[in-house]
């Protein structure tokens, strides 16, 4: 929880240094800050590089998110570097908190995304973006308990998104498609791999309407392997995104995440907060 707490400390300081922060692309445009540190949905990492960096500018952001549902609550902090945007760094650690066990699971994961082609406003094809999280168990102890082969691993994935201004009635519309290789069992906080298979490309995609340049409400989809027999199942979200100005942003979801560790019906909501500096 130290952890949690100084990268908290983190995101507030950054966000009063408004004064210095990159103005290069439009306001939302970079969407905000995925669950695993990348820059995107909250449970999607987009094409989009986190930050409002252009081309001859840097950007560096903190967040802290926080997922509550039914049996469990998750507990995320991170920072995420724009190079030029070009390339995207990300660091997050992640705290599980499993209350009837009386136990919390930590998990750090640092990313990188690389801007192959495009941009999601200006370039006639969606932006096209490659990306890898590679994910660490403080403690794999229960991950060991419950059949997983490894207690660390790496998500590949290619993203694609593009944002069609005043398409639906008037309003910007906005889509992300992305395509995982990973053989994580619930976002690796429960290891990787199991008895019932090890890596698959699973399928992830979002979707928004941009009710004011400000304001954004959409939904989200995860397709999920279940390695371990535990009844695994995809996730889904119905989210809102409030960007007021290109220093912060909010997001606030309702969560649907079926079945984890065999305890069945996750939904409850999520909050989360980033910082552009």
């Amino acid at each position: 929880m130290n952890k949690l707490k100084l990268l908290f400390v983190t995101v507030m300081t950054l966000s009063v240094f408004d004064s210095f922060a990159s103005q290069g692309k439009l306001l939302a445009t970079p969407g905000v800050s995925q669950v695993e540190g990348s820059g995107g949905g909250g449970i999607v990492p987009w094409a989009q590089l986190a930050g409002y960096a252009s081309e001859d500018e840097f950007a560096i952001n903190g967040f802290c998110s926080r997922a509550d549902v039914t049996d469990y609550t998750l507990d995320v902090c991170g920072a995420q570097i724009n190079l030029f945007n070009r390339v995207e760094l990300s660091y997050a650690q992640q705290n599980f908190a499993v209350p009837a066990l009386d136990t919390e699971i930590e998990q750090a994961i640092t990313g990188v995304k690389v801007r192959l082609y495009g941009d999601i406003v200006y370039s006639d094809w969606p932006q096209l973006t490659l990306g890898a999280q590679h994910k660490s168990l403080d403690d794999g102890t229960v991950a060991t308990l419950v059949g997983a082969k490894e207690t660390s691993g790496t998500d590949i994935y290619l993203a694609a998104s593009k944002l069609h201004l005043g398409a639906i009635a008037g309003y910007n519309w906005f889509w992300n498609i992305t395509t995982r290789y990973s053989e994580a069992n619930q976002l690796g906080l429960l290891g990787y791999g199991g008895a019932n298979g090890g890596e698959k490309l699973l399928f992830e995609g979002s979707t928004a309407i941009f009710l004011s340049r400000e304001i954004a409400i959409g939904v989200e989809y995860r397709q999920k392997s279940n390695n371990l027999g535990l009844g695994e199942q995809d996730w889904h979200d119905l989210f809102v995104a409030w960007m007021p100005n290109k220093y912060v942003s909010v997001t606030a979801a309702y969560l649907d995440l079926g079945s984890i560790a065999g305890a069945a019906e996750q939904t409850g909501w999520y909050l989360s907060v980033t910082g552009y500096w």
